[in-house]
């Protein structure tokens, strides 16, 4: 907050004298009370026009000018979630009890916009009349950029599990009437679809398990890791599955890669999430897990000979359920969390992901870990 912003704003006749020290002892703690609050909060006389206000609204406004004097619809210009501008003076006087609203915002001068929690309050004087009125204003944008989010995301994630249920539904349904018709060969075709889809829910359980995890901090306490033995722990988890389909997994380590002290949970599923990808989207040649030391930064990758990703999709990866376009991407399966989950995990150990990649020509990612202070 800027300076001289720390103190109660008052009006003209309040300010310029030095007189204010024999104001009441009331009205001064009142001062005090209110010069505390963290909303922004100002009072206006009956005609609209300001008289009082705190440090909070200024710093709302984001200007160090005086507000006394100026009409309060002057001051704000608020509009409806629509776009609607609304008078706020009009807002005000509409009723004689408080009111509240939480479907504002206010344009910033960058293009973007604060959403905002208003209270309109009268302020009664004798014989039921309006001496003026108290405007308080709360930001409310990030409570409501995260409640939609929230929204968002639970509604695409319940869209995405009604497929692989409906299809795991349908092969158990299509292979127990195949088995009372005694055709017991093609049960086993049913049961393998109807596997497939169990196994893709599990994993986009897992991711969002591991997504929360990161997004709780649930896993932030730091381990020294020994790199080498974490590479040679990957190895041995997806050589065989590599071998499968008939891909290399080879491992390019340092020797003396020693070790790094960060979270053990974030390491290991950013790396797993890049090697089964890599496995994933590489019908030939094979998968390479990269790990050396350079001036004290430990470089970590995972290079592969598969695909690659086009200029336009590779913008795009790391967003939550986006999958490419590529008709070889959309013949395999895949939740279209793995990246966003891995960009998640990547902000948490405080590193960033790098992506080189052409199509038919493979992938390479890849990030940097600064060493930090270890026991070993």
């Amino acid at each position: 907050m800027r300076q001289g912003m720390g103190r109660w704003r008052m009006g003209r006749s309040q300010q310029c004298g030095r007189d204010e020290t024999k104001a009441a002892p009331e009205h001064s703690q009142m001062m005090t009370l209110v010069n505390s609050l963290t909303d922004a909060v100002l009072s206006t006389d009956a005609h609209g026009v300001i008289t009082i206000y705190n440090a909070a609204m200024i710093g709302l406004l984001d200007t160090n000018a005086t507000l006394h004097g100026h009409h309060i619809s002057e001051t704000f210009q608020l509009q409806t979630l629509s776009g609607t501008p609304i008078d706020v003076f009009e807002e005000l006087s509409k009723s004689p009890s408080i009111r509240t609203r939480d479907d504002l915002i206010m344009p910033l001068s960058d293009g973007d916009h604060l959403r905002l929690e208003a209270t309109f309050a009268p302020i009664l004087g004798g014989s039921s009349s309006t001496d003026g009125y108290v405007l308080i204003l709360r930001d409310v944008t990030k409570i409501k950029s995260l409640e939609e989010e929230r929204d968002e995301f639970i509604s695409v994630v319940s869209h995405e599990l009604r497929t692989p249920v409906a299809i795991a539904e349908g092969a158990l349904d299509n292979a127990r009437l195949l088995a009372e018709k005694g055709y017991t060969q093609k049960v086993h075709e049913a049961l393998v679809a109807a596997h497939d889809q169990v196994m893709f829910l599990a994993k986009m359980i897992n991711d969002l398990g591991t997504l929360s995890r990161a997004e709780r901090g649930a896993a932030d306490e730091t381990e020294t890791i020994n790199l080498m033995e974490l590479a040679s722990t990957l190895h041995s988890e997806f050589a065989p599955r590599a071998a499968e389909k008939g891909l290399r997994f080879d491992l390019d380590v340092s020797a003396q890669i020693g070790v790094i002290k960060v979270s053990r949970l974030y390491l290991t599923e950013l790396l797993q999430n890049f090697i089964i990808n890599a496995i994933k989207y590489t019908p030939r040649g094979g998968v390479t897990l990269r790990m050396h030391r350079r001036n004290g930064v430990v470089q970590f990758a995972v290079i592969d000979t598969g695909i690659g990703i086009g200029k336009t999709d590779q913008k795009k990866i790391f967003q939550r359920f986006y999958r490419a376009e590529d008709y070889r991407t959309r013949e395999t399966s895949g939740t279209g969390l793995g990246l966003y989950v891995a960009g998640k995990l990547a902000h948490k150990l405080g590193c960033t992901i790098s992506v080189k990649s052409r199509l038919n020509h493979g992938s390479t990612f890849s990030f940097e870990l600064a060493d930090q202070p270890t026991s070993a």
